[in-house]
């Protein structure tokens, strides 16, 4: 455990900079606490990534929390401060039960990590003594199929794959036959990550889910999001879309470790209540972390 939570406060350095630095220079600047250094917070966290709505709503409880606890020392805003985002990030944080046999639908758009969040995936699954099957069904970029074949070898898991351009469905469709044939406990299924219209995208989604269903009996669901955190907002704004296109269950952040944009995940969390399963915070194949609030709001505050 130990060594889980070193990665993770070492993945979240630089987030971590951005954000207490820009604090403390405010709080340094203030003997008294005013509207003043509430306004200069507030421009903290929302340049920090946390986003207007979600630093809006800090700043107001930290104002009712100032009155009403009668806090007079400019100090102790920072732990108010903490406690608040705290309170965000463990605000129905459950950890992801997997009841097996599972299936687990990964979705994003090209460049934020798919694939490589899948191999891990796939790895960590195996090294639980779990039997694994990946469907490559992104058909339309050969490198995401060359690199799922790259990560089935060096995690020892099968992989499902059909020439560059073929119907997605038609990959799943024989994964999902293999998986049920082999009594595999995971079938992880990659999906084209374009974000065409979002019509087509549902009716895409919705015809893998249903192979799915018809083909690997009752099997607990899971449809995974990856977003990339050195996108910041716009990470939100692809949360948004993917959200009224698909059933998400589950987001995964991935390369925390490479950018100051980390408040990313406080204003997904407030914003679309939809639980982060997973974190990257390393480029080792051991580095794509579950998710724990309270380990990671420590590491925010360390």
């Amino acid at each position: 455990m130990a060594n889980i939570f070193q990665k993770i406060l070492t993945g979240l350095d630089k987030t971590r900079k951005n954000i207490m630095s820009g604090v403390d220079n405010v709080l340094k600047n203030f003997v008294r606490i005013d509207e003043e250094l509430f306004e200069e917070l507030e421009e903290v966290l929302i340049t920090a990534d946390i986003g207007v709505e979600t630093s809006l709503m800090i700043i107001g409880k930290l104002r009712e929390r100032v009155k009403t606890e009668r806090v007079t020392d400019v100090a102790e805003i920072k732990k108010l401060l903490a406690d608040e985002i705290t309170k965000i990030l463990e605000d129905g944080d459950e950890p992801l039960q997997f009841n097996y046999p599972a299936a687990v639908l990964v979705i994003g758009v090209n460049g934020v990590g798919k694939t490589t969040t899948i191999g891990k995936l796939a790895h960590n699954f195996k090294e639980d003594g779990k039997k694994v099957i990946v469907a490559a069904a992104d058909t339309f970029r050969a490198a995401a199929i060359d690199q799922l074949e790259i990560w089935g070898r060096l995690s020892g898991v099968e992989v499902v794959k059909h020439q560059e351009n073929s119907d997605p469905a038609a990959v799943v469709f024989d994964a999902a036959q293999a998986a049920k044939a082999r009594g595999a406990d995971v079938l992880i299924c990659d999906t084209a990550g374009r974000l065409h219209n979002k019509k087509n995208l549902m009716d895409e989604l919705k015809k893998i889910s249903r192979i799915v269903s018809q083909n690997y009996g009752e099997s607990q669901r899971e449809v995974l999001l990856v977003l990339d955190a050195t996108t910041g907002q716009n990470a939100l704004t692809q949360a948004k879309l993917f959200r009224e296109a698909a059933d998400v269950t589950g987001i995964v952040l991935t390369k925390l470790d490479g950018t100051a944009k980390g408040g990313i995940v406080i204003a997904i969390k407030n914003e679309l209540k939809i639980p982060i399963r997973y974190i990257g915070v390393g480029e080792g194949v051991d580095d794509l972390q579950e998710f724990n609030a309270a380990e990671f709001a420590k590491a925010l505050f360390s």
